[in-house]
C-alpha cells in the first residue's frame, strides 16, 4: 500500500493535510533536517573565523556556497541524507556525511572537512534544530492563528457590545450581560496568554557530550570556547542561530524552556475549549445562527440540522493538542543521569502536538466566522426573565435601610415564574424615593447590564 492522504495513519496527514501545510516544512522530519544542516554549517563558518591556525576563514564564495546549502535545501537533499543513514543508522552522522559529499571537487572546503561536527555531539546539533523548529513553529504558525481568533473575537466583540443577552449561573438564568462582552472576556484571556506563549526564550546548548567542553579544550585548551558558544547560538541567522544561550547542561539542553512554552500553548488551548463550549451551547440555545453552506448536509436522516461541526472539531482537537503537550512537558526536563534516549522519540511528536491545535485553531476561526447573531432570540430569552430584576430591586431597598430587602424578593421570586407585573407592583409598594421608584420601574431585563458595553468597546 503506497503513503497517500488516503493511507496515512495519523489524520494530520491524512483527512487533514491540506490544513496544515503552513506547519508540515517546519516541523517534519524534512524540517528536522533542514534545521540540522543550519546549526551544521553556523558552527562550520563560525570555527573558520575563530582565529585557528588550522583553519582560515572561508572565502566568500566557499560561505556563499555553504549558506546555499542551507536556503535551498530540498525534498532531494533530504532523501540523500535518509540515504546515508541506511549505512551509517545514525541521523546526524547521516548529516555530517552528507555535508562533506557536498564538499567534493572544492578543494578549499575538501581540506577543511574535518571540521564538520568539530567538537560536537549529537545532542548539540539536535538541540538546537528543535530550537529553530519551535522557534518557527511558534511564530510563523501557532501565534499567528491565535492572533486571527483574537482579531476575530475583537471584532465581534466591538460590534455586539451593546446587544443585550441573559447570563446563566450554574445554568439558570442571571444578571444580563452583552454579547460583546462575554467574548471580550475571551480576548482579555487570550490575549495573556498569547504574550506568554511569545515571551518563552527559545534556548540552545552547543557544550560537548556532557555540557562541559571537554573535547572542544582538548584540541585548543586556551581558547574561550564558552564564549564562542553563545556567539555562535545568539547571533542573528544566517550567520548564527539567533537563539539565547543555555550555559548549564548534561548532554541534553534540560528542555525547561520546552514545558514552559507547551505549557502556555496548553494554556491558550484550555481557554478556546471553554470559548468552543461556550458557543456551542449558545448556538443551542438560538443565540446563534450559522451561515449555510451551499451542498452540506448536517445529518445522513435530519435534512434540517446544520450542527455546529466547526467548534465540535476544534474541541476535540484542542484536547488532543493538550495531551500531548502536557506529556511533552512534564517528560522532556526528565532525563536519567547524563543521558538517556527517552525524550528523543517525544520529540518527534511536537509537531504533532503543534498540528492538532494548528488544526483547531483554523476550525474555530472557520465556525466563528460563518455565526450570525440571532437578536430576537436573545430578546426573547430576556423578557422571560423578568426574575433577573429581583437583584438590582433588592440592592436599591438595601441602600434606603429596607429591612429584610433580600428575604423579601427571595420570597416573591425563587422558584416562581415572574412577570413584569409582579415586580412592579412590588416596586410601588416599597418606602424608597419615587426618583428610585421610576428608576427601577423603567429598568427592563435587557437595560440591566451595567458596564457590560463599556467593558466590551474597552478591550
Amino acid at each position: 500500500m503506497s503513503l497517500s492522504t488516503l493511507t496515512a495513519l495519523s489524520p494530520l496527514d491524512g483527512r487533514y493535510a491540506a490544513k496544515l501545510s503552513t506547519l508540515r516544512p517546519i516541523m517534519s522530519e524534512h524540517g528536522y533536517m533542514h534545521r540540522r544542516v543550519q546549526v551544521e554549517v553556523a558552527w562550520f563558518i563560525a570555527l573558520s573565523d575563530a582565529g585557528f591556525a588550522e583553519f582560515k576563514p572561508l572565502t566568500p564564495g566557499a560561505r556563499a556556497y555553504l549558506l546555499g546549502l542551507v536556503k535551498n535545501f530540498s525534498e532531494a537533499d533530504c532523501a540523500a541524507i535518509k540515504e546515508f543513514e541506511k549505512t551509517t543508522n545514525h541521523d546526524v552522522k547521516a548529516v555530517e556525511y552528507w555535508i562533506k559529499a557536498k564538499f567534493e571537487a572544492r578543494p578549499e572546503l575538501e581540506k577543511a572537512a574535518e571540521f564538520v561536527h568539530f567538537a560536537c555531539t549529537s545532542e548539540d546539533i539536535n538541540n538546537t534544530s528543535h530550537a529553530l523548529q519551535l522557534r518557527s513553529g511558534r511564530d510563523q504558525v501557532v501565534q499567528p492563528g491565535l492572533d486571527r481568533i483574537v482579531l476575530k473575537l475583537r471584532e465581534m466583540a466591538l460590534l455586539y457590545a451593546d446587544v443585550p443577552m441573559l447570563s446563566r449561573t450554574h445554568g439558570q438564568t442571571a444578571s444580563p450581560t452583552t454579547v460583546g462582552k462575554e467574548l471580550a472576556n475571551v480576548v482579555a484571556r487570550l490575549t495573556t496568554a498569547c504574550d506568554r506563549i511569545a515571551n518563552v526564550k527559545i534556548l540552545g546548548k552547543m557544550n560537548g557530550a556532557v555540557g562541559n567542553y571537554n573535547a572542544h579544550l582538548s584540541a585548543w585548551p586556551d581558547f574561550d570556547w564558552e564564549a564562542f558558544s553563545k556567539k555562535v547560538i545568539e547571533t542573528p541567522e544566517p550567520m548564527g542561530l539567533g537563539l539565547t544561550f543555555q550555559p548549564y547542561s548534561i548532554q541534553i539542553e534540560p528542555h525547561d524552556y520546552m514545558a514552559e512554552l507547551f505549557d502556555a500553548v496548553a494554556r491558550a488551548n484550555t481557554i478556546l475549549i471553554d470559548l468552543s463550549r461556550d458557543i456551542w451551547g449558545y448556538v443551542s440555545l438560538g443565540y446563534f445562527k450559522q451561515r449555510l453552506k451551499a451542498g452540506e448536509i448536517g445529518s445522513s436522516t435530519m435534512p434540517h440540522k446544520v450542527n455546529p461541526i466547526d467548534f465540535e472539531n476544534a474541541e476535540g482537537n484542542l484536547g488532543l493538542a493538550n495531551a500531548l503537550l502536557r506529556h511533552l512537558s512534564e517528560k522532556l526536563p526528565i532525563s536519567r543521569w547524563q543521558r538517556d534516549l527517552t525524550d528523543s522519540t517525544v520529540l518527534r511528536n511536537i509537531g504533532v502536538a503543534l498540528g492538532y491545535a494548528t488544526l483547531a485553531y483554523s476550525s474555530l476561526l472557520t465556525g466563528l466566522n460563518k455565526l450570525e447573531l440571532n437578536e430576537e432570540a436573545l430578546a426573547d430569552d430576556l423578557n422571560a426573565a423578568w426574575e433577573v430584576l429581583a437583584e438590582p430591586i433588592q440592592t436599591v431597598m438595601r441602600r434606603y435601610g429596607v429591612q429584610g430587602a433580600y428575604e423579601k424578593l427571595k420570597e416573591v421570586t425563587r422558584g416562581k415564574t415572574v412577570t413584569a407585573e409582579a415586580l412592579h407592583g412590588l416596586i410601588q409598594s416599597l418606602e424608597i424615593p419615587e426618583t428610585e421608584k421610576t428608576r427601577l420601574l423603567a429598568m427592563t431585563p435587557g437595560s440591566y447590564t451595567g458596564k457590560a458595553a463599556e467593558l466590551a468597546r474597552r478591550v
